[in-house]
């Protein structure tokens, strides 16, 4: 069976329809004539290189996502995708480091596009005692390991509302980014999570309360998301920072006897 990879036309299409745009309005804020962006995406003209990068940030597609429409239409990729290891991240994994450090003896990590973990804090690894050790084991997903029944589920007193936060998350990302990882990352963990989960409220798209069982005590927490702006590489792009803070005193007291500052 073969498959037919989509035109440049048609993932514009797809594009515009997944913002809800006309092309009236989109062919305003880029300055053609609604004829001309028609006929783009019908195939009946060829968009120049410029055109596609003014279109797909008017439509806020994400970087790996551009590289995709400019090879559907011929052209080379504008955004490089390096490795986390490679030298061309030198400076990122520097700085990435000092602000992970920087927040201990809290907890802090860095998730890519998928959730995966890439680089965390000394603070983390206390939160995962008593697991079954394969959940350390890279790649850890932080959408499975909270979700799962085996891993921190039975642990999170208020599943119903973290897993709501997950999923909303999750929900959103695949929407935006149209990544079918993500959509199928979506129905496993929507089948982890409890019958009662609902949508998160507006306030916690900001910060949102875990209240962790750990076998040293309760943990009260706040998690909070910051992403990268004017990234240039892909893999900069899809990166995030989940940081953790606490929400009591008792909590602050525990995670500083976890994690006691370094020597020297």
């Amino acid at each position: 069976m073969t498959t037919t990879a989509a035109s440049p036309g048609e993932l514009l299409r797809g594009w515009r329809t997944r913002r809800r745009r006309s092309q009236m309005d989109l062919a305003l804020d880029v300055g053609v004539s609604t004829r001309h962006l028609s006929f783009v995406e019908t195939g009946r003209s060829r968009a120049s290189r410029e055109l596609l990068l003014d279109l797909a940030d008017h439509l806020e597609v994400p970087l790996r996502e551009r590289n995709t429409l400019l090879l559907a239409a011929g052209f080379a990729p504008t955004y490089s995708e390096s490795r986390m290891d490679s030298a061309d991240l030198d400076a990122v994994r520097e700085v990435l480091g000092h602000l992970l450090a920087g927040h201990e003896p809290f907890p802090a990590l860095v998730l890519d596009r998928c959730g995966d973990v890439v680089m965390t804090n000394r603070a983390v690894a206390p939160l995962l005692a008593g697991l079954d050790p394969a959940w350390a084991t890279p790649p850890v997903n932080v959408y499975r390991l909270s979700l799962h029944p085996d891993g921190l589920a039975p642990r999170i007193r208020n599943l119903e509302q973290w897993s709501g936060h997950l999923l909303h998350r999750l929900e959103r990302l695949t929407d935006l980014t149209g990544d079918p990882r993500l959509a199928a990352l979506l129905t496993e963990v929507r089948g982890y999570a409890p019958a009662g989960t609902a949508a998160p409220q507006r306030s916690e798209h900001v910060v949102l309360p875990l209240h962790l069982a750990h076998p040293d005590g309760e943990l009260n927490l706040y998690s909070t998301i910051t992403h990268f702006g004017a990234a240039w590489d892909v893999t900069l792009d899809e990166l995030s920072v989940e940081t953790f803070v606490p929400a009591d005193a008792a909590t602050r007291e525990r995670l500083a006897r976890w994690t006691p500052p370094v020597e020297g």
